[in-house]
């Protein structure tokens, strides 16, 4: 019943821990004697946690002790500076769900459950990422080039909860759907690997060539040499200015192989789906976008067509610290994409697959990073982006190589869909659950299809 739910105060139930300052000096490589820090980066707009693909380390043993600032399974993080004109995620919250794998940066705040006779960690972390709580925290910060959450407003915020029964059957509902979301993540990063190691076998280690000359031992289900001679694959290297190729393969530009470069559309984003998806390169993040959390923007008819996304188009930042950051889109919604990004477009589908493959590689990101040189601003125009060289195979073995990753990409694309339908549900069912409008038990058709 919503007339036993109690008004707290956060700091009546929790622990708040402001993260540690830490410089960039204080980097290190990683290694087993190092603790990776967690920033703002690591928490994503409207709640949840999100992998940084540049982490960055810090010694176990430090000039000070960093037990403080250590988060534990359970603690929550919620993020506390916004930039103007970047991705909204001021107040939003992450769960965290290993123990001690990070100490947090600055501008993160750790809150930790210290009455756990009345507040459940997985409800509040549902809790923090409320629309209408998250609005009045955006309202108690400052104004100005960069917002900031005090302490003091995030201790000083209401809870309003049920009985911790309660609390905890909604955290289980909604508990389902974030695991399986964070399930089909993780799937999706052990597809993406087995695409490029089989990327890499191919057409940068030549694995086929040395299994077919006898120099090493086969290894199923994609090095054996009956297939691969049957594929097309040549015993033999001849040289080239990359140094030894397999025999009738080449060395090709990025831009001899597209037949279309294209910046694309100028506009402004907005929540409300007034219009297709607009892809941004902030959407783009180790070469995977979350739909669900990509904005709109209203188009013509006219940009409409000439900046729709199609299957097989590969897009690359152009401008900031994530110059040269990329994707291969295999199956789109209705999106168009922005300015900052350029699109390449092949007329050979299979060939449009090993690039994309390419640039995900560390040869295409050294090259970027080698055009751009060390400017504070990154910028590189779609020649430049377009001018790395790839060892190109023969039509035969692009194409054997897009069959065999197909069903991987139309997977990871499913698992995508499915993501997107399961926080659409969470999303919906949230704030009905959360103001007491809907039970728990009375969740159950929603979410008996996810378990």
């Amino acid at each position: 019943m919503a007339c036993e739910w109690k008004t707290y105060r956060l700091d009546e139930l929790c622990e708040f821990i402001n993260g540690f300052a830490f410089k960039s000096t204080d980097y290190v490589a990683p290694s087993n004697d190092t603790i990776e820090v967690f920033r703002m980066g690591y928490i994503q707009r409207g709640g949840g946690f999100k992998q940084d693909d540049t982490p960055v380390f810090v010694p176990r043993i430090y000039g000070r002790s960093l037990e403080k600032f250590l988060l534990n399974p359970g603690d929550v993080t919620i993020a506390m500076t916004d930039m103007k004109d970047r991705v909204a995620i001021l107040g939003n919250t992450a769960w965290i769900s290993e123990a001690e794998r990070f100490v947090i940066n600055q501008r993160v705040g750790c809150i930790r459950v210290k009455r756990l006779d009345l507040l459940e960690p997985r409800f509040l972390y549902f809790y923090s990422n409320w629309a209408p709580h998250v609005e009045h925290l955006r309202s108690k910060a400052n104004s100005g080039v960069q917002v900031n959450l005090s302490t003091t407003a995030i201790k000083e915020s209401k809870l309003k909860i049920p009985p911790i029964r309660e609390q905890k059957a909604i955290a289980g509902v909604l508990g389902i759907l974030d695991d399986k979301i964070e399930l089909n993540r993780r799937m999706n990063e052990t597809l993406e690997a087995i695409a490029q190691a089989l990327f890499k076998s191919w057409f940068v280690d030549f694995d086929p060539l040395r299994v077919l000359s006898g120099q090493m031992p086969e290894k199923p289900p994609f090095l054996c040499a009956k297939p691969l001679k049957k594929a097309g694959f040549p015993d033999r290297f001849q040289g080239s200015e990359f140094g030894e190729i397999p025999e009738g393969w080449r060395v090709a530009k990025i831009r001899e192989l597209s037949n279309h470069i294209q910046y694309g559309l100028t506009q402004s984003a907005s929540i409300e789906p007034i219009g297709p998806r607009f892809l941004r390169i902030t959407d783009v993040q180790g070469g995977r976008v979350d739909w669900s959390m990509v904005p709109y923007c209203r188009v013509s008819p006219e940009e409409h067509e000439r900046y729709r996304l199609k299957p097989g188009d590969v897009l690359v930042a152009r401008t900031g610290a994530s110059t040269g950051e990329n994707i291969y889109l295999p199956v789109v919604p209705d999106a168009v994409f922005a300015s900052y990004l350029v699109r390449f477009q092949f007329a050979d589908s299979a060939i449009a697959r090993l690039v994309g493959a390419f640039m995900r590689t560390a040869d295409y990101f050294d090259f970027v990073a080698g055009s751009i040189g060390g400017s504070a601003q990154p910028n590189a125009s779609a020649q430049v982006l377009a001018g790395a060289e790839l060892v190109l195979p023969t039509p035969e073995i692009a194409r054997r190589f897009a069959e065999i990753v197909d069903p991987i990409d139309r997977r990871i694309a499913a698992n995508c869909d499915e993501s997107c339908t399961l926080a659409s549900l969470r999303d919906a069912l949230l704030p009905k659950l959360l103001s007491g409008e809907l039970r728990p038990n009375e969740t159950e058709k929603f979410v008996d299809v996810v378990k």
